[in-house]
């Protein structure tokens, strides 16, 4: 299991139907692209490693103790689909992880101190949207949703290869999503969420809190009423105050700190310094 081989090679193939297949005109070594290669590369792999090495050595012991102290640590290790075949894993799971997905995101959208963690992916602009920005997304963001993930998946307890499976969909489904492509699939619009829903999440003008939240799956936002694909495209993406926000990647890993402290906003050079701080501080952490 090679996710980093399985990244490369999903980012080559959406790069190749971007350029085949354009849905809009914009520049494809557009300013900028340095940060998201950063954000593909640290989001992509190494984030992943940090946390995980940080959750080992200093959370799910906590946790596990906790739970046995409770007495309920069985529970919640349940492994529910344990005796199932891995192909029935994989089914469930892709629902399973997807409708989990689907509550932390509208979530993100919904309370207002989650809001200015995931504007760092809401801050893709007009002309910037392809595979890459998929994984422009705060080191935070993640830690919430692994954390909203922990109990429901460890009850379930699927297979490492299940898990795998849903990741290198994720990463695929993701990249056509926010691709400069214009595709819907047809009837299974409403299963599936496709590049043209998607742009709609990222609509400038997108009511208060939100809609089409889909992860994978568009299903869940056509149930819940989040659901919303017009004929055209949006005429901006972005949200109100995008021109303010910091652009570049060390800038953006200590956001939404300078909301606390204004001073920082003004001093770029702090701000990636600090931002480089809490990469050393993750880094750290997880050794």
């Amino acid at each position: 299991m090679n996710y980093p081989l399985w990244l490369v090679s999903i980012s080559v193939f959406v790069a190749l139907l971007e350029w085949g297949w354009p849905a809009r005109e914009q520049k494809r070594l557009r300013k900028r692209l340095w940060s998201d290669c950063l954000y593909l590369i640290f989001n992509g792999h190494f984030l992943g490693v940090f946390l995980y090495g940080i959750a080992t050595y200093y959370i799910i012991p906590y946790i596990d103790s906790a739970l046995s102290t409770l007495g309920v640590r069985e529970q919640i290790y349940f492994g529910a689909v344990q005796s199932w075949g891995l192909i029935f894993q994989v089914v469930v799971a892709l629902f399973v992880i997807d409708l989990i997905q689907w509550l932390v995101h509208n979530a993100l959208h919904r309370i207002p101190f989650l809001w200015p963690i995931h504007q760092v992916h809401h801050s893709v602009q007009d002309g910037e949207m392809d595979w890459i920005v998929a994984f422009r997304f705060s080191w935070l963001e993640v830690v919430i949703y692994k954390s909203m993930m922990f109990i429901p998946l460890m009850w379930f307890g699927f297979a490492p290869e299940v898990v795998f499976v849903h990741a290198v969909l994720g990463t695929l489904i993701g990249h056509l999503n926010h691709a400069n492509l214009t595709w819907d699939y047809g009837p299974l619009r409403y299963l599936l969420n496709s590049p043209r829903m998607h742009l709609y999440h990222h609509d400038f003008y997108a009511p208060s809190p939100g809609q089409n939240f889909g992860i994978l799956f568009s299903c869940w936002d056509w149930v819940f009423g989040t659901a919303h694909l017009p004929q055209n495209p949006p005429k901006k993406i972005g949200f109100p105050g995008v021109n303010a926000f910091p652009k570049d990647f060390f800038s953006q890993v200590v956001w939404p700190l300078p909301l606390c402290f204004q001073g920082l906003l003004s001093n770029p050079l702090l701000m990636r310094g600090l931002g480089i701080m809490v990469l050393f501080a993750l880094y750290g952490l997880s050794l």
